[in-house]
């Protein structure tokens, strides 16, 4: 596909998913949406192999920033945060 016939294609996509928006069909207004990103190259969300997701979701784990540690956990019989000393 051309430069020119993928950009008349995109605009046609646009000026669908306006008129999805204004009939309030918003399903298929994301799904013009996602395919817009396609033909523009962006990146989209990227959809994990089942290894890599968190146990019963569909997000992928991140990883913590460099440098984090676990915050301490609060006493659970009082309820009270651990006094400084």
């Amino acid at each position: 596909m051309s430069l020119a016939a993928i950009e008349r294609k995109i605009i046609a996509l646009e000026g669908e998913m306006l008129s999805a928006v204004t009939r309030e069909d918003f399903e298929t207004a994301a799904r013009l949406r996602d395919e817009i990103a396609a033909l523009k190259g962006e990146v989209g969300v990227r959809k994990p192999p089942p290894g890599e997701m968190g146990l019963g979701t569909q997000v992928p784990v991140v990883a913590p920033p460099k440098g984090w540690t676990r915050p301490k956990k609060p006493d659970l019989m009082t309820n009270v945060k651990p006094r400084k000393r």
